[in-house]
């Protein structure tokens, strides 16, 4: 095996977040995620009013998409500071009304009642400390700013070929899913977002639920796929699959007949008092 492949298995045993922007796997994941998501996003953020002059907080902005959405926005008047704990993706944001921070949203300083909107994407659930978060987002907001927070439950639709001949659950899905667990992933997080927005003290709480049907040749299957080339060596040598169940799984992904409900994306919205 490589250095390179040693030292990437190396990392991610130690690291809390396994999908990090380090992969070579990162790009294409960020294109499909933006792919599947970016329209519903951008419906929410609409809903929200936003507009010319908003000062907005972008958490985790990975590829820029919705960054680029924002700035476009609230036009000259406005800011949108994107952070990310890595932001080697977003040096390409060529907008005035752009900051680009490194920043770890655990343990990196936050202003307070300072932003209009707070969105995020897919990082919560990926972080144990969720609760100190949350009220860190609740304290970033000015009074009547709107947080925006978008997560996954991987857990409440598994694939059931009852339902569907060609529904499989993968064994590199099983085995993906003990490795997120590992790290402190919550598969159900996003269908319990709408109540802790409630329970922290938002008000004017919605959620909405998005989904589709992963296939041969979609974003979803491209999705799938990067996430398993990347955590190809984690998972095997953490024993959870092996090589030759890996590589069939991958190929499988090529199947015409090939179909796997995807995660479910939920959408949580809620107002600071």
């Amino acid at each position: 095996m490589r250095d390179s492949e040693n030292s990437r298995i190396e990392e991610a045993a130690n690291s809390s977040y396994l999908l990090d922007n380090a992969g070579k796997e990162a790009p294409v994941r960020l294109a499909a995620l933006a792919a599947m998501f970016d329209p519903g996003t951008i419906r929410h953020l609409e809903a929200c009013g936003v507009g010319g002059g908003w000062q907005c907080l972008e958490v985790g902005g990975g590829g820029g998409s919705i960054a680029t959405w924002l700035a476009n926005r609230v036009g000259s008047t406005g800011r949108v500071l994107v952070t990310d704990i890595d932001p080697r993706f977003l040096s390409t944001l060529g907008h005035s009304n752009v900051e680009i921070q490194r920043h770890n949203i655990v343990t990196d300083p936050l202003p307070e009642s300072a932003f209009d909107l707070i969105h995020a994407r897919l990082v919560l659930v990926h972080l144990p400390e969720w609760e100190k978060v949350l009220r860190r987002l609740w304290k970033a907001l000015k009074p009547g700013g709107w947080l925006v927070d978008e997560e996954f439950d991987s857990n409440s639709v598994p694939p059931d070929p009852t339902v569907s001949p060609g529904e499989v659950l993968l064994k590199t899905q099983i085995a993906l899913a003990r490795l997120m667990a590992d790290r402190g992933f919550d598969r159900r997080y996003g269908r319990l977002l709408f109540a802790r927005l409630r329970a922290q003290g938002f008000v004017s709480v919605g959620a909405e639920a998005r989904m589709s049907m992963v296939q041969s040749g979609s974003p979803g299957a491209t999705l799938v796929r990067a996430n398993y080339e990347q955590l190809r060596g984690a998972m095997i040598g953490a024993g959870y699959i092996t090589e030759q169940e890996f590589d069939q799984d991958l190929a499988r992904l090529n199947d015409p007949d090939f179909m796997m409900p995807s995660s479910i994306l939920w959408a949580a919205w809620g107002r600071r008092p």
